[in-house]
């Protein structure tokens, strides 16, 4: 049978290691701390597409129910888990979940993630927390090439606040600040009649790098007392990370936020070797506000599929094959006791061209069982 586009089957070490990416989550979020949480995998559409959550519903998986509402397959874990904490009790500060996300904007409708969400707790606390979790959890996969990068929204928000621009022009405006796009950026804020704001603007397209940046930013800064706090903070998480051992960290201050619930911190995680990016997060307060609460929160997602691909699955253990029959096969099951920490496997017949260490054929004589490596 046929897949829908964007569906695939998948086998043997691809599957494994997507398997111990998620055992090993779970081994760490588990030390330190977090409760599991689960959502369903079916939602209402408005649960995500409100003016706070702000997700497009035409890049979702959707259908009518039968009493003509809209339901979706989970398109965001962080908005499925906020509404899902409303109604738990605020003594449990952090959560870790598991599962996939569906989205028909995506090269595959299915990503499969693993992330952590930390609410009711100081701002510092619970964003080093979230990049201190990354860490260790990268670690454990033996992942050691990636580079972590920190931004933050109210930069963005700060600098335009002036230009009174439409919801509209600030889409527009943050699409092309996403795209390294000065010509657009300026164009659009000198039409709004401030050529300072303009020059700001473009001269943060370019304000990405190393710590440096920091520095840079933070003395041009020092007479703005918001944005001063801004790099501030950014700088004291990233010496956060350098002191718990990341070798490169890195700034964008012109990183505008993809979704509207992010209101201030953001960071990512790259794989050095291909760009891919690993993980993603950072804070939404905001997003709570359509349920009626104010709640400081933060969290981030791995992308599994990509931890998957950068997880070495050379397989170390011992392969051996037990020839058995319909007679001898209960006595060669019981020979796996004798074999712990090895892959068995029992087969009636051996084909010439196979992958075992080691074969041995069991023979029952006078109600005796042999055995005889082949």
């Amino acid at each position: 049978m046929f897949l829908p586009a964007g569906s695939i089957d998948e086998t043997g070490q691809t599957v494994d290691a997507r398997s111990q990416a998620y055992e090993v989550f779970r081994n760490v979020t588990t030390q330190r701390n977090y409760k599991q949480i689960s959502t369903p995998v079916v939602e209402y559409a408005n649960t995500f597409t409100n003016e706070i959550a702000g997700m497009k519903l035409q890049n979702m998986l959707k259908w009518f129910n039968r009493e003509g509402e809209i339901e979706v397959l989970r398109p965001d874990w962080t908005t499925a888990i906020a509404r899902a904490l409303v109604n738990q009790h605020p003594s449990q500060l952090k959560w870790s979940y598991q599962g996939s996300v569906f989205r028909s904007d995506k090269d595959g409708i299915e990503s499969r993630q693993a992330g952590i969400e930390i609410v009711h707790t100081p701002v510092f606390l619970g964003e080093g927390e979230c990049l201190l979790t990354a860490i260790h959890y990268l670690k454990e996969l033996n992942i050691s090439s990636y580079l972590i990068e920190l931004g933050h929204t109210a930069i963005f928000d700060e600098l335009t606040f002036p230009l009174q621009l439409t919801s509209e022009e600030v889409d527009q405006l943050r699409e092309a600040m996403h795209d390294k796009r000065r010509d657009v950026v300026y164009s659009i804020v000198i039409n709004k009649g401030s050529k300072q704001i303009a020059d700001e603007l473009t001269s943060l397209v370019d304000a990405f790098g190393s710590f440096d940046i920091i520095e840079k930013y933070e003395d041009k800064w020092k007479n703005n007392r918001k944005l001063l706090e801004i790099i501030q903070h950014i700088k004291q998480l990233a010496l956060l990370l350098k002191d718990s051992g990341v070798d490169e960290v890195s700034v964008d201050l012109g990183r505008v936020k993809n979704l509207p619930y992010y209101c201030g911190t953001m960071f990512r995680g790259y794989i050095k070797g291909n760009g891919a990016t690993c993980f993603s997060g950072g804070r939404y307060d905001k997003l709570y506000e359509q349920f009626d609460e104010s709640i400081s929160a933060v969290g981030l997602a791995f992308d599994v599929d990509v931890l998957a691909e950068n997880i070495d699955m050379n397989e170390t253990n011992q392969k051996i094959c037990i020839v058995a029959s319909e007679e001898t096969h209960a006595y060669a099951e019981s020979m796996r006791q004798s074999y712990p920490n090895v892959i068995v496997d029992i087969r009636y017949n051996l084909p010439e061209v196979h992958q075992f260490d080691k074969v041995l054929e069991i023979k029952k004589e006078n109600n005796d069982y042999k055995v005889v490596e082949k």
